[in-house]
């Protein structure tokens, strides 16, 4: 039996703010449970719902000390068991009772390097000897570090491997190196410009790459990506270093909850045989909802995301009275900076009849745009994978995306002249461009109906479900083990 614990800060159904959840919940589900025997673990955030904490059993306690600026600390350990998964939460009230699960960087630095101590820490208490640690983003960085120096004197840990995921490289986990030595009790050898020194800081995140046994991020493009500068984030240089101990592995979507013949969340219930004739149903139902003008006509396009820079927005700011013309609907899903939030409220207030701005995360909204959208609009700047275009494929709704990262992986751009392709894309970011193909997409709606319906029959035919990806983490982690 092969023993992998994955460590992250977040973890679906327990708490979410992003894709990391989505992964973290969805892929240990898919190894056979014969050969693989696959934990996580998370903090027991006290936003956790309750009903999921009622449920937590106590497992041990014990008291860690961390580093010389922080008191022995009290470290519980819960678990819970779902789908053949047994979960584990670091318990500690004082660093997990919060709204969020993240806030202030300097505090969170703090708590999840107490977090990535207590991991390793719980293991021999809990008599759970991993052969792998799969580590997920900046707030798991200092696991490898530790694993790899202070732990080593453990002979319970001698040959265990650690592997990191890169899910989104602009967060880093940066702060002084002076209180980072003080808050994770690390030497003063570990913080040099080849280990954890970055720009005369500490990175959480450049620690757990440099002693990670192998490296992957969440798609192919987006791996050779960021050994650029441009998208490398001021760790382009280490990762180009240890381009042969990393690769790309494109991010699953859950295709039991997002099925349109079963989603309980839609309006209609439609299937690639039958889109033709019901989708539309959805469209409709979706513009009486919002107060939009009801036409099956309007070509409807949606847009559910981080309201950041990072997603495009201001390529859309540029365009948008462009964009939603009277032929077409804008529908917005979506929280984040306040600029973009009110740029959307001020359009969704001058075009009410064909913009509507839902400045909020709702999932049960989420999911009936999926069904009522004509197509999605990506045009984001970097995007590590994305899911919203693979949710669309599955919902026979088409995506238009910039080709970055794990959006040129998965979407194909039609080609009228082969008959190919299954969305719309464009390469350089700016706006025009984006106009360009948005109004090309267009033509095809309104213009060819058939090639358009076409377009969502192969993308409703591809699989993004965790199947593929599960086998290629199965492969990385034999190599690692040593199988």
């Amino acid at each position: 039996m092969k023993r992998v614990l994955f460590a992250a800060s977040e973890c679906v159904p327990f708490i979410k703010t992003g894709g990391l959840a989505d992964v973290c919940g969805a892929l240990p589900k898919w190894f056979d449970k014969k050969y693989w025997d696959i934990r996580v673990v998370i903090p027991n955030y006290s936003c956790i719902p309750e009903s999921w904490r009622s449920q937590f059993q106590y497992v041990t306690h014990f008291y860690m000390k961390t580093g010389p600026y922080v008191e022995d600390k009290y470290v519980g350990v819960l678990q819970y068991k779902l789908d053949t998964i047994t979960y584990y939460f670091i318990d500690n009230e004082e660093y997990f009772t919060c709204f969020t699960p993240y806030g202030d960087i300097k505090y969170d630095i703090e708590k999840f390097c107490f977090f990535d101590k207590a991991v390793l820490s719980m293991l021999p208490v809990i008599g759970f000897q991993p052969d792998l640690i799969h580590c997920h983003d900046w707030e798991t960085g200092m696991i490898p570090v530790y694993l790899k120096n202070e732990f080593q004197g453990n002979m319970f840990f001698w040959g265990m491997k650690a592997i990191t995921t890169i899910h989104n490289l602009r967060f880093q986990g940066v702060w002084d190196a002076e209180y980072v030595k003080g808050i994770s009790g690390l030497e003063e050898r570990l913080f040099t410009p080849d280990k954890l020194e970055f720009q005369k800081d500490a990175n959480m995140l450049k620690g757990g790459l440099v002693y990670s046994d192998y490296i992957t991020t969440v798609s192919e493009t987006y791996a050779n990506e960021i050994q650029t500068p441009y998208y490398g984030e001021g760790l382009d240089g280490l990762l180009s270093a240890r381009h042969y101990d990393m690769q790309g592995i494109v991010n699953g979507i859950d295709y039991e909850i997002y099925n349109p013949q079963t989603d309980q969340k839609i309006f209609t219930n439609y299937s690639v045989e039958n889109f033709r004739k019901k989708k539309f149903q959805n469209k409709i139902k979706l513009q009486e909802m919002l107060g939009l003008t009801v036409d099956k006509k309007k070509y409807m396009i949606g847009l559910i995301s981080r309201l950041t820079d990072q997603k495009g927005l201001d390529l859309i700011n540029y365009a948008i009275e462009r964009i939603a013309d009277e032929h077409t609907q804008l529908v917005v899903i979506g929280t984040g900076e306040e600029q973009y939030e009110n740029m959307f409220r001020h359009y969704a207030w001058k075009y009410g009849d064909r913009i509507s701005a839902n400045i909020c995360y709702n999932d049960d909204l989420a999911h009936k745009l999926y069904a009522a959208a004509d197509a999605f609009l990506m045009p984001s700047a970097f995007e590590p994978c994305g899911l919203t275009q693979l949710i669309s494929f599955r919902y026979g709704t088409v995506p238009i995306v910039r080709e970055t990262g794990g959006l040129k992986d998965t979407v194909q751009a039609y080609n009228e002249y082969e008959g190919t392709g299954d969305g719309f894309s464009f390469t350089n970011y700016n706006g025009e461009d984006m106009l360009n193909v948005i109004n090309y997409s267009k033509k095809v709606f309104f213009e060819n109906k058939r090639e358009w319906n076409k377009i969502i029959d192969r993308g409703m035919a591809k699989d993004f479900s965790w199947k593929n990806s599960a086998k290629r983490y199965e492969d990385v982690y034999n190599y690692l083990i040593g199988i």
